[in-house]
């Protein structure tokens, strides 16, 4: 496949580590990463949390468990060559009550079956140990999580694709997809249009929506839901050292607040996760008729509704009222109160979404002739960046496909 072009939709963290990967791999092929925005990482990348994720949560055998695992490693020697953050500061998962220990239970078993590096189930003591004010009957340790700036990484995967002779074409928001009959495909938007051979879909927020342009099928849908950081007030920061989490709730789509240290020694409590009205709905003021009418026309969306409505009011409340926020995150690190935190930033998750109503977990990606389309790319999609780029690069350059 040298001398062929390769493009790339969406310049995210994804996007870019796919093209670099691609870039890598064949020598000669043009590469070209196509973005609607004036800026790398404008989306899910540059507005999460920074956590790299050791593979703790995932069902063992799925494609994130096994892309996650390697994927950090990746990352990780990444960021050493580059120079770019990387801090191994540590994760607890932390059962506040003994009615939580038989799930703890389950996710250290999950945990192993994983291959989570250094993880270890530690008392009450042992948590003060390691976190002198937190909280909680006994916990899941794991040393190798860490946290670095996404952000930068994103920016070197695009000087990467750049330095190997590709581009990353800004302001160029895809409208039209044409596969041509003799072969390729035309990409097209009001800034012009751009020929390729073979076309990969990484477009997160719009994911479903570019796919539609390529004759993929409607579903999964995307379902944006807005997740809100409260930000530690100084004074107070130096109570968390690494990250803090909650034992996740199975009767629950979304793993709640937790607090997190962020490479500039900010500490962050969150995020929570409420319907957005928008895709790119950073704040509740953020309104689009448009999303509006076409969530409350997909069946799944309500079908959804119906099972995590109490979730939806309990999120929502939080959302408006900082003492509620607050008031399960107090569980875990006792001294931090609504007081002692202000109103950080926002970001907004793609969810995707069954016609049943289902959540989907698992990466997933669709191939359509020429055209392979990233259709479900959730946490821990920024860690397992680079090996879900060699997954894709198997894909599309050797012809296999191994979902």
């Amino acid at each position: 496949m040298a001398d062929e072009t390769i493009g790339i939709v969406g310049a995210g963290i994804v996007g870019l580590a796919t093209g670099r990967e691609i870039a890598r791999r064949r020598p000669g092929t043009r590469v070209v990463v196509l973005e609607k925005e004036r800026e790398v990482a404008a989306h899910q990348t540059g507005h999460n949390s920074g956590v790299v994720h050791a593979g703790i949560y995932y069902t063992p055998g799925s494609l994130k468990a096994r892309l996650c695992t390697r994927g950090m490693a990746m990352l990780r020697e990444y960021c050493q060559e580059r120079g770019l953050p990387y801090e191994e500061c540590g994760k607890l998962v932390v059962a506040v009550t003994d009615e939580e220990l038989p799930r703890l239970a389950a996710l250290h078993a999950n945990a192993l079956e994983n291959g989570v590096p250094g993880v270890r189930r530690v008392s009450a003591g042992e948590l003060r140990e390691i976190e002198p004010h937190a909280s909680g009957s006994a916990a899941l340790h794991s040393p190798r999580t860490a946290i670095t700036d996404y952000t930068a990484v994103a920016r070197a995967f695009a000087e990467d694709v750049e330095a190997a002779g590709g581009e990353v074409r800004l302001g160029f928001p895809v409208s039209r997809v044409t596969r041509r009959a003799g072969g390729g495909v035309e990409v097209a938007s009001a800034a012009g249009s751009l020929r390729v051979d073979r076309l990969v879909l990484c477009a997160g927020l719009h994911s479903d929506r570019v796919a539609r342009l390529a004759d993929d099928g409607a579903e999964p849908r995307v379902v944006p839901f807005r997740g809100e950081y409260m930000t530690v007030r100084p004074e107070k920061a130096h109570l968390v050292r690494g990250l803090i989490y909650p034992v996740p709730d199975p009767r629950y789509p979304f793993l709640g607040v937790h607090f997190t240290r962020r490479v500039g020694g900010q500490v962050e409590v969150g995020p929570n996760a409420v319907l957005a009205f928008s895709r790119e709905g950073y704040r509740l003021t953020d309104v689009d008729p448009r999303e509006l009418r076409s969530l409350a026309a997909f069946p799944g969306m309500w079908r959804m509704a119906r099972t995590h409505w109490r979730t939806g009011v309990r999120e929502m409340w939080g959302s408006l009222s900082v003492r509620s926020y607050m008031k399960a995150a107090a569980a875990y690190v006792p001294d931090i109160h609504a007081a002692d935190v202000v109103r950080g930033g926002a970001g907004v998750r793609a969810q995707a979404l069954g016609r049943d109503g289902s959540l989907v977990d698992d990466f997933t990606v669709h191939r359509v002739g020429p055209v392979t389309a990233v259709r479900n790319a959730p946490s821990p999609a920024a860690t397992s960046s680079m090996a879900i780029a060699e997954h894709i690069a198997e894909a599309v350059l050797d012809e296999q496909w191994a979902a």
